[in-house]
């Protein structure tokens, strides 16, 4: 998440750095280390099969040769121990992302138009018919993974959702997890890691047909099986590492602003954070706080290091410049704290998602609580997409239906274009049904 030097080129007014990145480029995504392993892996599970994916995990993960698949006794057992207030949490979380997933459902209606006489098209919205979810354990269980994923692909109406979180050193799944998915709906849960649980679902391992779809976030070994995956099926983005931003002004609390920079730079060390002001007063006042709360924070040695290498604090000299600014960046997480916090909504565009009013933090959507989705575009994909939704799991197929009175207007258009193109074939298909109508 650093400025383009293009871009920062046509900018209307100037700006300055108070803190820039320690490291001149941008976190490391694609290791050629990374991608041969997954490459090697990924072609030895489809030559080897589940024995292979076993293999793996009995390498990687200690895999002890029980079995990989929880049924229901089991998933009881294991979660049984869990809180009370713990349940009640992951709960919410889970009821209010399904029910911003179904207010987003609603909103994508099948509909049927005539567009010219005898021309009738229209859109059907189909689910997917397979997805397969992978749900991280690693450095932190993130518990609402199988809200995001598992969770909107059940609302958006998808028959199938396999997932697959990885065990823990005792060869168990994190009971939370493993509660967080059930509660989502997933129908079948393995506790399956890393490149091995993806392969497995995306080739057909698992006792079931291949998957449509993988989604899920993951580290680097995860997030490239997606990329070489991809085509093969469909998958939700190439996402990592968390990033987030903030806009703010003489307005905002600088004890406020340097706690949710820090929220996001946790998730790792290369995770990078920014803050954009039209306020040098601002700007000095949240460096000081920076550091005075990762002092005394218990992930210091995470957040730090993302701090000092990957964050940054800005100072525009107008807010005009500020969005400009930010809508370089492109941030996947976006705070907007302002003394106007509409003008700024109204103007900004690139973000995966954005959080109004020094009240809205974006862990309240990372934990599920906000109802909208967590897994966003980051390393400047927010200029040309968007995140995860419950439109990503249903297919918008088109049809059309023509009648005999519309057919010599659309059939000589295609004889024109046929001609001219020198596709026969195409010209053909026009110019018999032609011949049908006298």
């Amino acid at each position: 998440m650093l400025l383009d030097p293009v871009r920062t080129g046509h900018l209307s007014g100037r700006y300055h750095h108070v803190k820039a990145p320690a490291l001149s480029g941008p976190p490391a995504q694609r290791n050629p280390q990374v991608i041969d392993t997954v490459s090697e892996m990924l072609a030895s599970i489809q030559r080897g099969g589940m024995d292979q994916v076993l293999e793996y995990a009995r390498r990687l993960d200690g895999y002890d040769g029980g079995a990989i698949e929880l049924d229901a006794a089991a998933i009881e057992a294991q979660v049984a121990s869990l809180p009370a207030e713990l349940r009640a949490a992951l709960d919410l979380g889970q009821e209010r992302t399904a029910a911003f997933a179904r207010l987003s459902r609603s909103k994508l209606a099948d509909f049927e138009a005539e567009i010219a006489p005898g021309l009738v098209t229209g859109v059907r919205y189909v689910p997917v018919q397979r997805v397969g979810a992978y749900l991280p354990a690693g450095r932190f269980p993130l518990l609402a993974s199988a809200f995001m994923t598992a969770n909107v692909a059940k609302v958006a109406g998808v028959p199938t959702v396999i997932a697959c979180t990885p065990p823990q050193p005792d060869g168990r799944p994190d009971p939370a997890v493993l509660y967080a998915a059930h509660i989502s709906g997933a129908d079948r849960i393995f506790v399956l890691g890393g490149v091995q649980a993806l392969a497995a679902m995306a080739f057909g391992l698992l006792g079931e047909l291949p998957v449509d779809m993988l989604v899920g976030a993951g580290n680097a070994y995860v997030a490239e099986a997606k990329r070489q995956l991809f085509g093969a099926v469909a998958i939700d983005l190439l996402a990592g590492p968390s990033e987030v931003a903030v806009i703010a002004d003489d307005a905002a609390d600088p004890v406020l602003v340097a706690a949710d920079l820090l929220g996001q730079a946790e998730h790792g060390p290369d995770s990078p954070a920014a803050l954009v002001t039209t306020s040098e007063e601002l700007a000095r006042r949240v460096h000081d706080e920076v550091e005075r709360q990762l002092a005394e924070l218990k992930t210091r040695d995470i957040a730090g290091p993302a701090w000092t290498n990957h964050g940054s604090i800005i100072v525009a000299d107008s807010r005009e410049v500020a969005v400009e600014l930010m809508d370089d960046l492109a941030p996947e997480h976006l705070e907007v704290n302002t003394a106007d916090d509409d003008w700024y909504l109204d103007r900004l565009t690139n973000y995966g998602s954005i959080f109004i009013g020094p009240w809205s933090t974006v862990a309240y959507s990372d934990k599920g609580m906000a109802g909208t989705n967590h897994v966003l575009p980051t390393a400047g994909g927010a200029r040309h997409s968007a995140g995860l939704s419950v439109g990503r799991f249903v297919k918008p197929l088109t049809y059309q239906r023509v009648s005999k009175d519309a057919t010599p207007l659309l059939a000589d258009a295609v004889d024109v274009i046929s001609e001219y193109e020198g596709m026969a074939a195409h010209r053909a298909t026009a110019t018999l049904r032609t011949g049908l109508l006298s």
